[in-house]
């Protein structure tokens, strides 16, 4: 890496105030296990693991039973710890470590040693219930768990008692289906209340929840289903981004279709349409009761018989249904086409055409059932208050997360009932300060980690997830800012990408002559800004309103809101903003002190935070006691035993960079890949013996603060010195008319490798290409290669000549994941005409094609 790295010396930025640190989760933890300065909590943390895990499970709260009796063994090796080990008496359960990688999907197939018993869900539902029968200090009824907004305006929350109600109904509803312990099943929804009901009644009752990216394409679906021969899968007919609908039925039935293991498709209503209303859980009557145990000791062929019973009487009541339309005037075609719908979406037979549930004239044979969300909720006539919690252990397979990472096929990521979960929480009380009743929110989806996370980490901790689900700045640049007011969030997850975006459209907002704001009209193909973090984005983005420009000539534009005259964050009350969280990449100063100075006025922390689906959460987050530097991690997350390796395995010191790893286990630590074991120990043990390589490249200042400055996979070899992309990244963005970069090396006969940039310029300069353009104006190569000039000046300046790229292009966008990953690996292979390999994860696969369609300069 390069001698002198561009964020050292960084100022303190922001420091907490005797009112923060008092009502902080973290302080009130510290005085639990009896400390009173971080860096004594840290080397308890790390000096003993399994006490601090301890003490991390009573601050959260988290009952076994049965209780464990050996928390932590690590005498089987450090890769595949032991955890929560029972006594002899308990039950013998099953192994995830030995489904994970043996890639039984089944409970049943393998046994282990006795394990602790514990089902998540009641931890994060049931013991805030008075009514569930556990002691509850703190009766959270009433309280909101889930409230969504989507891009429309439509809303719904959910209290945690009707989230309770609408959980146990589902699960309930997969059971009368058949499906049970150990079954995966798929989750391919946009952030709804829906899908947070669906990954929960699919963990109560002991199956294995596998999310997709709402914005996948069929194959990708595909390869995950099949890799964990999955049972079932939620699918919705479409979300809306940017005013548009998007169509995911087509996708998932498709997908469906190629999968064999699939029994049934569970079609949740599009998320505009209202989640069903909660009622409040109310003691079980005796013939509910009977029912449920009646139908547990049911053999398969009872079961398939009292099915069958179910579906005549459904038919029946729907018969009577067509007898009131036909009363109304309905005709004798319509009630056919509705009779045909329906009993298609019963029975499995039909094709769905994707519109508003219409039936096409075609009946064909599908290898699975359709379910409509509300009969699943409906199937079994019993109430709302029925315990259907299967009694798994704390081991036993949870959630199967895949991630594509930056090289290779996607990893199947193998967590349990006491991994993500707790890990999450633990992470989300003491990094990003929530608690009973917090309002959080993460522009996120329930593909990438973060989705769960969010979703185990709230409710464990008794708070108030906040969804929205749209465009972050449409119709109109404040949307986001819009939404935190409204629903007083006081904890906001996003990405710098995201940030780099909104800063860009405060600029254009405020730049003469005009303050408003237009949209392209739909289909004029111009590509003005796409591709920022953690959204599913259009290609057609706001662009600042000129008088007399051909694209705003032809654009509609958009509502124009009360004070359009501020920056689009000024127009809406954000005081109850507490701090901000970030994920998903490595910050570039320049946005970073845009959204700490203008957003927070310079009183509101930025909580970094990286790690990665594999350890649940974080390695690296900062907290609200420690002081904080701009782009920085304040320390590593308590329990984790950092540090930073050179290539011999040696520690290095401060300002020196080399690779992330940790040292012992922790509680979120995946327990393996699924199927692939080996691939598993290659990826994180195999370069230093018992020790977890994280694969990014990381360094320590001399103030202890610690940088994450890429993947060591991304590291590139100038000229014989070792240079990390995001460095010089960072020194082009903070140009102001630049938006996004990335950088990769190819081969070159002098350096060994040289350095290409691609460049995402800013809208007031590319607006004023695209008018050069269109006038065959001469100047329009020369502005570019003279702006290619001064960025590569403006590299070198700082890094040196030998290390300032050989070529910078600009175009339209950057390869990324949602979750805002730069996908360098992509990038490389679409410049040098190679194949990009998989690109399942692309929030925007056009990219790809603009730099494939770049000459290489010899």
């Amino acid at each position: 890496m390069n001698e002198t790295n561009l964020l050292e010396d960084q100022p303190i930025a922001w420091t907490p105030t005797p009112e923060v640190i008092e009502r902080a989760q973290l302080t009130r933890f510290m005085k639990q296990v009896g400390v009173s300065t971080w860096d004594e909590l840290y080397e308890f943390s790390i000096r003993d693991v399994e006490k601090f895990t301890e003490e991390v499970l009573k601050f959260l709260d988290i009952k076994f039973d049965p209780p464990y009796e050996k928390l932590l063994d690590v005498s089987g090796g450090v890769e595949f710890p032991e955890w929560f080990g029972g006594s002899a008496d308990t039950p013998v359960r099953t192994s995830m470590v030995s489904n994970a990688i043996e890639g039984e999907i089944r409970a049943d197939k393998s046994v282990r040693a006795p394990t602790a018993g514990l089902n998540i869900t009641e931890m994060c539902l049931d013991r805030w219930l008075p009514e569930r029968g556990h002691s509850c200090p703190h009766d959270l009824s009433d309280q909101p768990a889930v409230i969504w907004e989507g891009e429309d305006g439509s809303e719904a929350t959910l209290s945690y008692a009707g989230l309770l109600s609408d959980i146990t109904k589902c699960s309930a509803g997969l059971l009368a289906k058949g499906l049970g312990k150990g079954d995966a099943i798929g989750i391919h929804m946009p952030m709804i209340p829906e899908t947070v009901i669906a990954l929960l009644a699919i963990n109560r009752i002991g199956a294995i929840a596998v999310p997709v990216f709402s914005g996948y394409g069929v194959e990708a679906i595909v390869s995950r289903m099949n890799a964990v021969s999955a049972k079932a899968m939620f699918t919705c007919p479409n979300f809306t981004r940017r005013g548009k609908q998007t169509q995911l039925t087509p996708v998932g039935f498709e997908a469906a279709e190629k999968c064999p293991t699939l029994r049934y498709v569970f079609l949740v209503p599009a998320p505009t349409n209202p989640p069903p209303s909660p009622l409040k859980p109310g003691e079980l009557s005796e013939e509910s009761k009977k029912l449920i145990e009646a139908y547990r000791a049911m053999s398969d062929e009872e079961r398939a018989e009292y099915q069958r019973n179910q579906q005549a009487e459904s038919i029946r009541q729907r018969e009577e249904v067509f007898s009131h339309l036909k009363g109304l005037g309905a005709s004798e075609e319509k009630l056919n086409e509705i009779r045909q719908q329906m009993e298609t979406q019963s029975s499995g037979v039909g094709a769905v055409s994707f519109g508003i549930f219409d039936v096409s004239k075609t009946l064909v044979e599908r290898p699975f059932r359709i379910h409509p969300w509300q009969e699943l909720l409906n199937n079994v006539p019993i109430s709302s208050a029925d315990d259907s919690t299967e009694n798994t252990s704390a081991e036993d397979p949870l959630i199967i997360l895949y991630t594509s990472g930056t090289t290779g096929k996607p990893k199947g990521i193998a967590h349990t009932h006491a991994s993500f979960p707790i890990k999450a929480a633990q992470d989300m009380a003491f990094g990003t300060d929530v608690g009973k009743g917090t309002r959080i929110s993460w522009y996120t989806d329930i593909g990438w980690m973060m989705g769960p996370w969010l979703i185990y980490g709230a409710l464990i901790n008794g708070a108030t997830i906040c969804i929205y689900d749209g465009a972050p700045d449409y119709p109109t640049p404040d949307r986001m800012w819009e939404f935190c007011a409204k629903h007083k969030v006081e904890v906001l997850g996003i990405s710098p990408t995201l940030i780099r975006s909104l800063a860009a459209t405060e600029d254009a907002t405020n730049s003469p002559p005009n303050e408003g704001w237009v949209a392209p009209a739909s289909g004029d193909g111009v590509v003005l800004s796409a591709g920022y973090g953690n959204s599913l984005v259009s290609e057609e983005c706001a662009v600042p309103e000129r008088e007399n420009h051909p694209v705003a000539a032809a654009a509609t534009p958009l509502l124009r809101k009360e004070g359009s005259g501020k920056a689009p964050f000024q127009r809406h009350d954000l005081s109850n903003l507490r701090l901000f969280a970030s994920t998903g990449e490595p910050w570039n100063p320049a946005p970073w002190w845009w959204l700490f100075e203008k957003v927070g006025n310079s009183k509101l922390p930025i909580i970094n935070y990286s790690g990665g689906t594999e350890i649940a959460g974080g390695i690296l987050m900062g907290n609200p006691l420690l002081p904080i530097k701009p782009c920085s991690f304040p320390a590593p997350c308590p329990g984790m035993d950092v540090d930073i390796l050179d290539d011999e395995g040696n520690p290095v010191g401060p300002g020196k960079v080399g690779e992330l790893v940790i040292k012992q286990p922790w509680i979120g630590m995946a327990r393996g890949f699924w199927q692939e074991k080996e691939r598993y120990l290659d990826t994180y043990w195999r370069r230093f013996k018992g020790i977890w390589v994280h694969g990014d490249f990381a360094m320590r200042d001399k103030d202890g603060h610690w940088f994450i400055l890429g993947r060591s996979d991304d590291t590139l070899k100038v000229a014989g010195k070792r240079v990390g992309p995001a460095e010089v990244e960072s020194l082009l963005v903070a140009h102001p008319l630049v938006t996004e970069a990335a950088v990769i090396g190819v081969p070159d006969e002098v350096k060994g490798t040289a350095m290409v940039a691609f460049v995402v310029a800013n809208d007031e300069y590319r607006i004023s290409n695209i008018e050069s353009a269109e006038n065959d104006d001469p100047k329009f190569e020369i502005r570019n290669s003279k702006f290619e000039i001064e960025l590569k000046a403006l590299v070198a300046k700082d890094m040196g000549k030998p290390l300032a790229p050989s070529a910078i292009h600009f175009v339209s966008a950057i390869p990324k994941t949602r979750n805002a990953k730069v996908m360098r690996r992509v990038i490389r292979s679409a410049y040098l005409g190679e194949d990009p390999g998989d690109l399942s994860a692309l929030e925007n696969p056009k990219s790809v094609e603009e730099i494939s369609a770049i000459k290489p300069r010899s």
